[in-house]
């Protein structure tokens, strides 16, 4: 598909940024492109390779599910999540660990698994994951005195909309992990809270219930809004939708940019999933 309308409507809503937009089907045929390989700023997609780093050493026996980790003082992180407001010294599990990394974006949760798989480990492991420009820098939201030499230098955790559906597509066809590591996975991706972009606009059933299942992980700074996962319409996709440079600096559901991003990709979502277009919000 000709990624030209999409940038029609997203010009039309007045969206002043920059977006990579990556759709591929359940083989890997891309659909739809538009600056898939322009490196955006990571945000918390970082956290998808390392839920998946974080099950390759459950399924090497490394570190236990049902292990129980410490949360020290020191490693509470402000940001995404939940962690940061409870009292140093509770003992997460390594599930919970994760699960909470994805699902609600915990920022302090994803800085125990770095602790836990090493920094320079991670960074390594990266590209033989095929991510080529992905890069993990550091650990997520330290102060100044917390932040190594490339983050006082100004390097930031960086990816692309490519590199993200490389990593998503092998997870869900079984290359990263055994079969029950990866429903495990797909599963945490499947109870992700933060559905702004890919699931916004997902049509709902009789009670409610959406009608498609979105597994994915979303991603905010400010200014930089992403989301990447797969949509399980009855042609399923492979979505990678990454922006930078939105001018609307809110944390909140009715940010403009979001909103702009949302109602410019369902149309070439529910085209391509073979879906009809649901109705426009009164």
């Amino acid at each position: 598909m000709n990624p030209a309308e999409f940038q029609r409507a997203l010009a039309a809503s007045g969206f002043a940024g920059t977006v990579g937009l990556l759709i591929q089907d359940e083989a890997g045929r891309e659909l739809c492109s538009l600056n898939a390989d322009q490196v955006f700023p990571a945000a918390s997609l970082i956290k998808l390779p390392l839920l998946v780093l974080g099950l390759q050493a459950a399924q090497r026996g490394e570190v236990l599910l049902q292990e129980r980790l410490p949360l020290p003082a020191h490693e509470r992180a402000p940001g995404a999540g939940v962690l940061h407001e409870l009292d140093a010294g509770l003992a997460l599990s390594w599930r919970d660990l994760l699960t909470l990394m994805i699902i609600v974006s915990d920022n302090t949760a994803a800085n125990l698994v770095i602790e836990r798989l090493g920094l320079e480990r991670v960074q390594a492991t990266l590209p033989r994951l095929g991510l080529t420009s992905t890069r993990l820098v550091g650990k997520l939201q330290q102060p100044p005195e917390r932040q190594n030499a490339a983050q006082r230098r100004g390097e930031r955790n960086a990816t692309t909309p490519r590199d993200q559906l490389r990593l998503l597509g092998a997870l869900r066809r079984g290359e990263l992990l055994n079969p029950a590591h990866t429903a495990l996975a797909l599963d945490i991706l499947g109870r992700q809270q933060l559905r702004d972009l890919i699931g916004r606009r997902v049509p709902c059933g009789p009670g409610g219930l959406p009608l498609y299942q979105v597994l994915s992980k979303s991603g905010e700074l400010t200014g930089v809004h992403h989301d990447a996962g797969w949509l399980l319409t009855p042609r399923p996709l492979a979505v990678a939708c990454l922006s930078q440079g939105g001018e609307d600096p809110r944390e909140h559901p009715e940010n403009r940019d979001v909103l702009r991003l949302a109602e410019a990709l369902w149309p070439v979502l529910a085209q391509l999933g073979e879906v009809p277009l649901p109705a426009a919000d009164p």
